[in-house]
């Protein structure tokens, strides 16, 4: 008698897929075409393992091996959700587990020319708009992640901004996580036009309850049209046992801005993927990333610019900071094309380990084709400076709280940037979490001390490339 064979990971996934597409309604026949086409290419790629190169260092077995349910409903205590949400004024929409909540979020004062509605509603005002754009620069070639995300995409958020529109409020794109009793699996799509010389600010945050075991695979496109201005947050504070897969990818025209902060405070599993493509002169992106990390998680960031025209400009700022066993992975690519003359690129990652047992894998690279370009890069990466820790003891303040003082100023190089306040008390209660409960973290801002930690320098280098 033969063996039952059992099926793949991918199978499994598909089988999903499969299930859904028999209670699912009718759609355009071209997203039934681009599913099609999309879980083809993931059945037959596969998850990505070790042993492929942009995934040496993070191995998906959690998700892979994982048993993920789909789910149609958004109910999501107020109460709980009001405890979550970044307390800022803004134009928001929220998502749990993958689903529309239209109690939980607020589109009002939204000015003329600007549109801010779930994928679902943009699809049924007009899927040929939709349709135009979606997986033009994020296709099913990317990566598994991505072939499987457009297999299963159903919801997400369009926003879409007419040209010389100005919207001044946040526009938050909030993903909400529950502690369901079997975990679930979500595929949001998010997708920005930004018409020219328009402006936003527009922040994805991940968030959810405290026992959470789920897997978002979220991607998003951005397309920035001429003069155009976006500044993206991604503020992740996951459940510490979800696992995190986002792909972003911005095209940028003439003289169009692209500023990212990606600020990673939560998961088990995080993977992000950034990449910009600098089509025009004047284009221009900077990345501005903190990675915090304790316990056993693990965070992948992997960033890529791509100068395909003279005279561009991209800055790179990230930042690790990983305690106890977990583990940071950096990748920082800038590449320079043919012809793309009088560019500058410049690129920088710093890392500090709180363990002797934390890891960090970094790897900034720099490709370059033409010969009139201004390019830089390198990376360190240290434990605390104890020099450092003994000036700030040397005014009084015990080791534990000097210590967190010098980990919050290394934080603040990249947070002084940040334009939203919330966002750095998230990091600065994160990190001075650590502290003693007698720190009180406003009383040394008042007296210059946390200046004074980071003017110390904070961390002893011992490789710099």
């Amino acid at each position: 008698m033969s063996e039952d064979i059992q099926p793949s990971a991918e199978q499994r996934f598909l089988e999903r897929l499969k299930a859904r597409d028999a209670v699912r309604g009718a759609e355009p026949t071209w997203i039934a075409a681009r599913r099609q086409a999309a879980a083809a290419r993931f059945e037959a790629i596969g998850f990505p393992s070790k042993r492929v190169e942009q995934w040496k260092y993070t191995d998906v077995r959690r998700i892979r091996d994982g048993e993920f349910a789909l789910t149609d409903d958004a109910d999501f205590s107020p109460a709980q959700a009001a405890a979550l949400t970044l307390p800022i004024e803004a134009i928001r929409l929220t998502f749990v587990d993958g689903v529309f909540s239209p109690e939980l979020s607020d589109l009002a004062d939204l000015p003329d020319g600007a549109s801010v509605e779930p994928l679902t509603q943009a699809l049924a005002d007009n899927h040929e708009a939709v349709g135009a754009v979606l997986g033009r620069l994020t296709g099913v070639e990317f990566s598994a992640f991505a072939a499987l995300n457009m297999a299963f995409a159903e919801e997400g958020a369009v926003i879409r901004l007419a040209p010389g529109t100005v919207v001044e409020p946040p526009i938050v794109v909030q993903f909400l996580s529950r502690a369901n009793e079997q975990a679930v699996m979500s595929h949001p799509r998010v997708l920005i036009q930004a018409g020219a010389r328009s402006q936003a600010t527009v922040l994805e945050h991940f968030v959810g309850e405290r026992d959470a075991a789920n897997f978002t695979n979220v991607v998003a496109e951005v397309f920035l049209e001429r003069g155009a201005i976006l500044t993206h947050y991604n503020l992740q504070e996951a459940p510490l046992g979800d696992a995190l897969v986002q792909s972003l990818q911005v095209e940028q025209d003439r003289d169009s801005r692209f500023v990212s902060f990606n600020v990673d405070l939560g998961g088990a599993l995080v993977r992000h993927d950034l990449v910009a493509e600098l089509n025009a002169e004047g284009a221009e992106a900077q990345y501005y990333g903190l990675f915090f990390a304790q316990g056993r998680q693990h965070v992948d960031n992997h960033t890529l610019v791509n100068h395909n025209a003279p005279r561009t400009f991209s800055d790179e700022n990230y930042k690790g900071i990983l305690g106890d066993r977990a583990r940071g992975v950096f990748n920082g690519k800038v590449v320079v094309k043919r012809d793309s003359q009088q560019i500058e690129g410049n690129q920088s990652n710093a890392n500090l380990l709180l363990s002797d047992r934390a890891e960090i894998d970094a790897k900034p690279e720099l490709e370059i084709y033409a010969d009139d370009v201004k390019c830089a890069h390198g990376t360190t990466t240290g434990q605390l400076d104890e020099d450092a820790v003994f000036a700030l003891r040397s005014r009084g303040i015990d080791e534990q709280t000097a210590r967190g003082l010098l980990t919050l100023a290394f934080a603040g190089e990249v947070m002084d940037k940040v334009g939203l306040d919330a966002i750095a008390e998230r990091v600065e209660l994160a990190v001075a979490g650590k502290l003693p409960e007698r720190f009180n973290l406003g009383s040394l801002v008042e007296t210059g001390l946390l200046e004074e930690g980071a003017s110390q320098g904070g961390v002893a280098d011992d490789r710099n490339d």
